[in-house]
């Protein structure tokens, strides 16, 4: 009788519980809650700098990469490549709703660069701009620039590319 008693009240207790966001100050979007206007700018911005991938395996259509099992082919229609950007877009914004406001920001940097280059994961440490949006500090243009480099070099398209990016999802 006790254990059920116990059970219940920490089944109470957790369900009293609020998560807090970590960081970009308001509660975590869901995918719905981003505008689709921002949305479609998102991917728009994608395609136009990422362009297409065509036999240059193993990325196809707008830069997706083939994960082990996938069976999509190098010369896809340009609606299923379409398709497959906007899943992988959701998907990294769902894994970035802690994020906020800057959820998509975050999201569309990771699409080019890795989500895991950004968050940390293992021996990989959590970049600057992570650290500071989960501090609340949302100061972050030159962190979200400084991922302009190709082996260590600067590339004037890519940092054309984050500049763009920037000015276009980021919401003040």
């Amino acid at each position: 009788m006790r254990i059920i008693i116990a059970a219940i009240c920490l089944i109470l207790i957790c369900n009293c519980l609020v998560a807090h966001p970590r960081g970009g100050g308001d509660s975590p979007p869901s995918t719905m809650e981003i505008p689709d206007s921002l949305f479609e700018q998102a991917v728009a911005c994608i395609k136009r700098f990422e362009g297409w991938h065509g036999n240059h395996l193993p990325y196809v259509g707008y830069g997706h990469r083939l994960l082990p099992g996938e069976t999509f082919k190098p010369g896809m229609s340009e609606a299923q490549a379409d398709s497959l950007l906007k899943a992988d877009l959701r998907k990294l914004c769902r894994m970035c709703s802690r994020f906020g406001k800057d959820a998509l920001l975050v999201a569309t940097l990771s699409y080019n660069v890795g989500y895991y280059r950004l968050v940390g994961y293992g021996k990989i440490p959590k970049s600057r701009l992570i650290q500071k949006l989960e501090a609340g500090d949302r100061d972050i243009y030159n962190e979200y620039v400084s991922f302009r480099c190709y082996k260590g070099k600067v590339v004037p398209s890519i940092e054309r590319r984050r500049k763009v990016e920037f000015c276009l999802l980021y919401i003040p």
